[in-house]
């Protein structure tokens, strides 16, 4: 009997991979060929987040040829911008080619690192360098203060 369990329990953890197959939006990438299985699967994990989770409106995807990789593309509510989103499966390699690739098309970029895990952890990138925001909190620079005055006191 124990052998029985056994292969039920094991029919039912293949399950839950099957719905991945089965749903339009996997199968939709899978169609675009783009010869990574590991790419297509980090972007559908990253569409279910964008879609499902954040509710982002008008989530499609997209094949770019050269990076032989699927990005997606939506907007983070109605009305605001469109964004493109690299999903990249976490042992992938990106050049900065690559992400001009992407950057060329005119949309502000999200890079989108997808452990094993199915952790998702999102960059903004940009076109060029980008000014920080100031710190934000009671921060005083007393280093360089303290400095000064033992200097002038000497």
């Amino acid at each position: 009997q124990s052998g029985l369990f056994k292969m039920s329990e094991a029919s039912e953890k293949a399950s839950p991979q099957n719905w991945i197959l089965l749903h339009p939006a996997y199968q939709q990438m899978k169609d675009l060929e783009v010869g990574d299985s590991a790419q297509v699967h980090a972007a559908f994990l990253v569409y279910m987040d964008l879609a499902e989770v954040r509710q982002w409106k008008e989530v499609t995807c997209v094949k770019i040829p050269e990076l032989q990789a699927v990005l997606l593309e939506g907007r983070e509510k109605e009305g605001a911008p469109i964004q493109t989103v690299l999903p990249l499966p976490v042992h992938r390699s990106l050049c900065h080619k690559s992400i001009r690739h992407v950057l060329d098309r005119g949309f502000p970029m999200l890079l989108c690192a997808v452990a094993s895990d199915s952790t998702l952890v999102y960059q903004r990138m940009t076109d060029g360098l980008v000014t920080p925001d100031p710190p934000v909190g009671p921060f005083q620079d007393v280093g360089r203060r303290h400095h000064r005055k033992r200097r002038q006191k000497n």
